[in-house]
């Protein structure tokens, strides 16, 4: 995969939620070289549905498994997405952790929507750093917009990585291992940040688990009927 211009989706209930309801969306995590369950509902959902081993992908592991690839095989990595004071604290975090990793340049993208000639500019800067690993922590659905878009334009691997920036950067603490393995993740989540994603949570959960509940009846009935 390190040899492709292709893109990585650590898919959450969020991400699952968006792409029900955005058919735009759906198209660009089914174009993504890899989709990975981020999340345990998710996880407990493949589960249910059969596939017996499935674990965790969580993206801010998935990023620093990337990282530790990318020192061992000389890999430069880009760092785009977060602020510029964020970035300034996530590249001395990743620094000290993987030594050998070669940072080749960061960007802080605004807010706002870029206009085509600004994302030109940000697309040129990442391709002339040599970069082959672009860490992209933009957010929902931003981030896999964006990196869709640069399928072709930047000779990477894409990854999106979400919140990951904020944590390392330490802007945003992370919830305990127990409260992950609970599925509880998101009550610390919201209560870190409850403006920013309560509707995330309060809206999106319950529509997932309605929603999941109904494929796993439609399964269980064509079960029965299915003729033996």
């Amino acid at each position: 995969m390190a040899g492709r211009s292709c893109y990585v989706v650590a898919a959450n209930v969020h991400v699952v939620m968006t792409a029900y309801r955005d058919l735009v969306y759906r198209n660009i995590l089914n174009h993504a070289a890899l989709v990975t369950p981020d999340g345990m509902p998710l996880v407990w959902g493949l589960r249910w549905l059969g596939v017996r081993d499935q674990p965790r992908v969580y993206g801010p592991d998935l990023m620093l498994a990337w990282c530790q690839r990318a020192a061992d095989l000389g890999l430069p990595i880009y760092l785009y997405g977060g602020t510029a004071d964020r970035l300034v604290r996530l590249k001395a975090y990743l620094q000290q952790r993987f030594p050998a990793l070669v940072i080749s340049g960061s960007q802080a993208p605004p807010f706002r929507t870029l206009s085509p000639e600004e994302e030109a500019i940000d697309v040129q800067r990442i391709r002339q750093s040599g970069a082959r690993v672009v860490l992209v922590g933009l957010g929902c659905p931003k981030q896999e917009q964006w990196m869709y878009r640069q399928v072709n334009q930047i000779e990477a691997v894409m990854i999106g990585v979400g919140a990951a920036f904020d944590f390392f950067s330490g802007e945003v603490s992370q919830a305990p291992r127990w409260m992950m393995a609970l599925g509880l993740e998101w009550v610390y989540r919201l209560s870190q940040e409850p403006g920013r994603l309560w509707r995330r949570y309060l809206i999106n959960n319950p529509q997932f688990m309605v929603l999941f509940g109904l494929q796993l009846l439609r399964q269980g009935w064509r079960r029965l009927n299915s003729p033996d």
